[in-house]
């Protein structure tokens, strides 16, 4: 058979074609193939950042799960020292107002005790949880005399009936001395020694002749460096010149709550 010139050339050109056709198919397979290898990789990279993200988040539940526990801990411990501290706060002012019902009540004794010094200048008063029995000098001591005379005799021996009924009770005394200078009183050379030298006495008649335990008692000279009156006048150094005995209850129990 034999084919016409025009039929050949036109095989030719559909030869042509095809080839044509599937050298572009094969360009584009490949950029597919290519696509899909990129799109397999984006895959991988999505599938390990979802799984990184699912790791994170998986350690977000459970801090917050451990940050709830543990808050719910802390505030428990809380709850339970707040209820600690204030029984505590409740027996510390269980104390107190044990104190101050003794302070008063002892203050009421020696009020009474020493009712008929009053007039010589004796006072008793509370101060800062502490009672302070107030006696100026024309109640002890003769002037410049360090000698207790027979009346403050009399008045230390009531005070020291109600310190013997009182064991838990401190003593403190002191002695106070107005600013004028000492003059002409031998051994003694000024303020500071009389005020400490008084103050010794009445500490050494409260032990030797009263029997008021010695453990119990501290004396201290403050001279003329505590006044009670700044006015320079006869009458503000009459109240500066005294012997000061400060009763202060034991407050062991108190100490060992606050401890």
């Amino acid at each position: 058979m034999v084919m016409s010139t025009k039929k050949y050339k036109q095989l030719l050109a559909d030869k042509d074609s095809i080839a044509a056709g599937w050298d572009a198919a094969k360009v584009k397979i490949q950029s597919l193939e290519e696509e899909i290898v990129k799109l397999k990789a984006d895959t991988a990279n999505l599938n390990q950042r979802i799984a990184s993200l699912s790791s994170s988040l998986d350690d977000v539940n459970n801090n917050y799960a451990k940050l709830r526990t543990n808050s719910s801990t802390e505030i428990r411990k809380l709850a339970d020292d707040l209820q600690k501290r204030e029984a505590r706060l409740k027996e510390v002012e269980e104390v107190l107002r044990k104190r101050d019902e003794a302070t008063n009540a002892l203050k009421n004794k020696l009020q009474k005790a020493l009712l008929g010094f009053a007039e010589n200048g004796l006072t008793v008063e509370i101060k800062n949880g502490k009672v302070y029995v107030s006696l100026t000098d024309k109640l002890l001591f003769s002037s410049g005399s360090i000698v207790i005379d027979e009346r403050g005799k009399q008045a230390l021996k009531e005070l020291a009936k109600v310190l013997n009924t009182q064991p838990e009770i401190n003593i403190a005394v002191e002695g106070h001395t107005d600013n004028q200078r000492v003059v002409n009183l031998g051994q003694i050379k000024d303020n500071w020694d009389l005020s400490v030298l008084r103050a010794t006495s009445v500490t050494r008649f409260l032990i030797d002749e009263q029997k008021v335990d010695a453990n119990r008692l501290t004396a201290t000279g403050k001279g003329e460096f505590q006044p009670v009156e700044n006015l320079n006048t006869t009458e503000a150094r009459s109240k500066n010149r005294r012997i000061e005995i400060i009763l202060s209850p034991k407050l062991d129990e108190l100490y060992n709550l606050i401890q």
